[in-house]
């Protein structure tokens, strides 16, 4: 009875220590499926990040060469909301917005070279939300911004043609054309923030607006705005700011006259930050630069995330082996008795040998299965905490192509690297039952070599 007691209590032990073996064993095989998948990943993600770069920087060179004849002319704190600060405090200050008369537009109309005055008054609801938004080095920043936007165009049809002043990317119903009052056309964000669609009545600063139209607002990046469009009178009657505008677009005759009739700009009204085709050229060399540099560091990190994935995948495997070696030494040495008993009724050294290490090869699989099944589910997580990531230095922004006014980059969104799934393609997980095993043989080698050099005299005592 006694010995069937202990023969029980060797059992169990047994079970439990191959069960805590093949835990350990499939933690190892998880780290060596999770980290091709995070190279993989990284590599995605700068190449990702390189597209978006040089297709920005395309279409943002592209948007100024078809604007080189555009003045922007703002006045300070554009886009926040009436008489109150600008919902931005990044930072810790706030910006009070000023406007300008509408009889400005009407002088700078006046200058020679001047072809059109396009007036726009730009807004924001009262309500804010807060957002945490990625910054260099791994920090975060927390900012406050309001709800929506809308913008208040002046709809005049030679300028909704010629000009670029609303969205062109029209999803549903129609965009806004001269004459148009009481109406909106909304970004399909803020369609579905408010619950309504073509047809239906949205209420903006009190006043009701019959929705005529939505667009895709999709393409800017993670600081994606809610906005909406309609008649600058309807804007200004809202807003209680009749006669109001917050920024004029001035296009001149030509090229050659755009440096005086900013100059002229300036001079007459202190109060308007003008900018020109040589100004825009300027901001986007600086984005080239910045840019550059997050392309570099992220290639620097790839590089580095390559040496470190390297030395964690010699790591695992050793340690597999070495796990492998210890328990397959630990069971040879608890079953001599088994085996000299083995050898006593003709196993040979070879029998022997063949089946601690098929054992060892056995529990080296059963592992690679466990670690596919952990690494299939945490590959986001221990790639993550193992490798390091690709990320911008810039606080992962980017600039896209926006929808209105000519070369505002105010209009452009804030972008980062691409986000990539980290998963183990069916290649990997193949590879590392294959390595699962193989680290078992290799592991269970010498152990099961030194069980079949046991003579079973030796064994028996």
């Amino acid at each position: 009875m006694g010995a069937l007691t202990r023969a029980v209590r060797n059992l169990s032990r047994r079970k439990m220590r191959a069960l805590l073996v093949i835990i350990a064993l499939g933690f190892s095989m998880a780290i060596m499926v999770s980290i091709p998948a995070g190279i993989v990943a990284n590599q995605a993600a700068a190449q990702s990040m390189t597209t978006d770069f040089n297709s920005t920087m395309i279409a943002m060179q592209g948007q100024i060469n078809k604007t080189a004849t555009l003045i922007e002319c703002q006045t300070s704190g554009q886009g926040m909301f009436p008489g109150g600060s600008s919902g931005f405090p990044f930072g810790g200050s706030e910006r009070q917005q000023t406007y300008v008369n509408e009889s400005v537009a009407n002088g700078i109309s006046t200058i020679s070279g001047v072809k059109d005055v396009v007036g726009f008054l730009t807004a924001s609801s009262s309500e804010t939300t807060s957002e945490t938004i990625s910054g260099p080095e791994g920090r975060s920043f927390t900012i406050s911004r309001p709800v929506y936007t809308f913008t208040g165009v002046t709809l005049n049809s030679s300028f909704i043609d010629d000009y670029s002043i609303l969205p062109t990317n029209i999803t549903a119903g129609r965009n806004l054309r001269e004459g148009d009052s009481g109406v909106v056309l909304l970004s399909s964000n803020l369609t579905t923030y408010f619950g309504v669609g073509v047809g239906d009545k949205v209420e903006i600063y009190g006043t009701s607006f019959t929705v005529v139209g939505v667009y895709d607002a999709s393409g800017q990046g993670s600081m994606e705005t809610r906005s909406a469009y309609m008649n600058v009178t309807d804007a200004q009657t809202a807003t209680g700011l009749t006669g109001n505008l917050t920024r004029l677009d001035v296009y001149a005759e030509d090229v050659s006259d755009v440096d005086s009739i900013a100059e002229a700009i300036g001079a007459a009204y202190t109060s308007l930050q003008v900018t020109t085709y040589k100004d825009r050229l300027s901001q986007l060399d600086n984005m080239q630069t910045m840019y550059t540099q997050t392309l570099t560091n992220a290639q620097a990190t790839l590089s580095q995330t390559e040496t470190v994935a390297t030395q964690e995948i010699v790591i695992a495997v050793v340690a597999t082996c070495l796990i492998v070696l210890f328990v397959m030494l630990y069971t040879v040495r608890e079953r001599t008795k088994e085996i000299g008993t083995l050898k006593a009724i003709g196993f040979g050294n070879w029998n022997v040998m063949s089946q601690f290490m098929l054992e060892g090869m056995l529990l080296s699989f059963v592992a690679g299965v466990v670690g596919i099944a952990i690494g299939t589910v945490g590959a986001p997580f221990l790639s993550g905490i193992l490798l390091p990531q690709i990320t911008g230095s810039s606080g992962n922004s980017q600039f896209r192509p926006g929808t209105t006014g000519g070369g505002n980059f105010a209009n452009f969104g804030v972008l980062g690297a691409s986000t990539v799934t980290v998963t183990p393609s069916l290649q990997t997980m193949m590879i590392a039952i294959g390595a699962a095993v193989l680290l078992g043989a290799l592991g269970s080698l010498y152990p099961a070599w030194r069980a079949s050099r046991t003579r079973p005299a030796e064994a028996m005592r």
